[in-house]
């Protein structure tokens, strides 16, 4: 070898550390928008700090921990080109997990995985997951970019997060509180959010053929704007109802659709039952269905059919509940209720049409 090669050097293999560094300073603004009066330090450390002397307060706090990704929504977003609001995904994906319990989250670190640093494109990511942690009540302390030449391709990413909560112990959320005669009050989602969206990838663009900028005039707007449409985020607006009404249960209506989800919380000697007839699902469910062909079983358990969240409540108490939200700008409704389960009935199930 000729003593005058060139050496091997992280930046000839595709890592560019000064890349990344921009991409922190250009985040910091977004990062210290979602502070705490717990957290400690600033961004640049090796861990965030949270001062868990503010839990003193609970006779017995329950620790929440939950983490989660958006799948291939990102692939929306990079063929876009948009950035900015798929971190909210992210948020709601994790933090509306932990208040399913009754947690207040607390706070999030995430995950970016990149081909190349873009420091802008990282930044955007960032913006959005900060915004997301601002509508959620909680704290971004930390994250990492990742790159990763050679296993993904200069334009690709993903992203991941993880968040912390708490709960008093004798406040905890769960199929132990559910009572038979308890109403299911639902809460409409914002449009797919971040569920789905490999079928949904398949249906649009192999067998629709569609392309990202046709107007669909059922959305009044472009498929690509619809499809990025971010998730709903409903941790404070949860907690809001556990303080002014009682509240037995919540649903985070993700993978695997309305019924699945529901039937996670629900205690194995009873049943939940939600009427179909008591929402119309937005149109981009029927647009998935139609041009996919999708029998609505199969669109019932991949996507949310335009319920985000659910809440399980006494019969006594679903006016208020519904007061609280719709102050709160809630779209809500009383969509089921908890009967005694039967001899093979499954734990949720959906009856009716749903409504015109």
């Amino acid at each position: 070898m000729s003593e005058t090669t060139t050496g091997a050097s992280y930046a000839a293999a595709g890592v560019d550390i000064e890349a990344g560094d921009r991409a922190v300073e250009l985040m910091k603004e977004w990062v210290k928008k979602t502070r705490r009066p717990e957290v400690l330090g600033g961004l640049g450390g090796f861990a965030g700090l949270f001062d868990a002397s503010a839990l003193k307060r609970y006779e017995r706090p329950l620790l929440a921990s939950a983490t989660d990704g958006v799948g291939t929504k990102v692939d929306l977003a990079r063929r876009m080109g948009v950035y900015d609001t798929i971190g909210r995904d992210l948020v709601g994906m994790v933090v509306d997990d932990l208040v399913v319990c009754g947690a207040e989250p607390l706070f999030m670190t995430d995950y970016i995985c990149v081909g190349k640093v873009h420091p802008e494109r990282v930044a955007a990511i960032v913006k959005g997951i900060a915004e997301g942690c601002v509508l959620a009540g909680c704290a971004l302390v930390g994250g990492e970019t990742a790159e990763h030449p050679g296993l993904l391709g200069e334009d690709d990413f993903d992203v991941a997060g993880a968040g912390t909560g708490v709960v008093e112990a004798d406040r905890l959320l769960g199929p132990e509180r559910i009572r038979t005669g308890d109403v299911v009050i639902a809460m409409a989602s914002s449009g797919l959010h971040s569920n789905g969206y490999s079928l949904v990838r398949h249906v649009v663009f192999d067998r629709a053929g569609w392309a990202l900028d046709r107007e669909v005039p059922e959305f009044g707007r472009t498929l690509g704007e619809e499809l990025l449409e971010p998730t709903k985020i409903y941790s404070l607006d949860c907690l809001a109802l556990t303080r002014t009404t009682e509240v037995h249960a919540f649903s985070h209506i993700t993978g695997g659709g309305l019924a699945a989800n529901l039937a996670r919380v629900i205690p194995e000697e009873l049943h939940a039952t939600v009427d179909r007839s008591t929402w119309t699902p937005g149109a981009v469910f029927d647009v998935v269905g139609t041009a996919g062909r999708v029998e609505r079983l199969e669109l019932e358990k991949t996507l949310n059919m335009g319920v985000g969240m659910m809440a399980v409540v006494p019969a006594e108490s679903a006016d208020a509940a519904l007061t609280t939200l719709a102050d709160r700008g809630v779209d809500a409704w009383v969509a089921g209720e908890i009967t005694e389960r039967g001899d093979h009935v499954e734990g949720a199930a959906l009856t009716g049409d749903y409504a015109a």
